[in-house]
């Protein structure tokens, strides 16, 4: 016969040990979810372009829906949205930016004033980036 059956157990044994188990702490409960990832619509974007074979840097303000142009560049603004004041401050665009030359780069997305390398214009002369959104 195997080992366990040299050392019987005992109801006095198991008696213990079930009321052992019964009063374990039950598991946590599960933690809160994290807030939601909120943005905030604001109806007006603020844009610095630049212009690399002048060095001429222009700010333009363009509302949500509208566009604005720079040099051969048309600049529209899909929307504009900003994190809650108990956030990291962050500003984000929907742009679509398209050069009046044909097969010039353009560009369609988001940008974020926090990360500007992370989507960006790849054009050779000009130079397009999110400085905020606002009232």
């Amino acid at each position: 016969m195997g080992a366990w059956m040299r050392f019987p157990l005992g109801t006095a044994l198991l008696v213990p040990f079930a009321a052992a188990l019964a009063q374990q702490p039950q598991a946590p409960a599960p933690a809160p979810a994290p807030p939601e990832n909120v943005w905030l619509p604001k109806p007006v974007a603020e844009l610095l372009a630049l212009d690399k074979v002048t060095a001429r840097t222009t700010a333009l303000t363009v509302r949500v829906g509208q566009s604005a142009t720079f040099g051969s560049l048309r600049v529209a603004v899909g929307d504009c949205e900003v994190r809650p004041p108990d956030q990291p401050a962050d500003a984000a665009a929907f742009l679509d930016i398209t050069d009046s030359h044909p097969g010039a780069p353009e560009f369609h997305g988001w940008m974020l004033v926090s990360a500007p390398s992370v989507s960006m214009l790849e054009h050779p002369i000009y130079d397009v980036r999110l400085a905020g959104c606002h009232e």
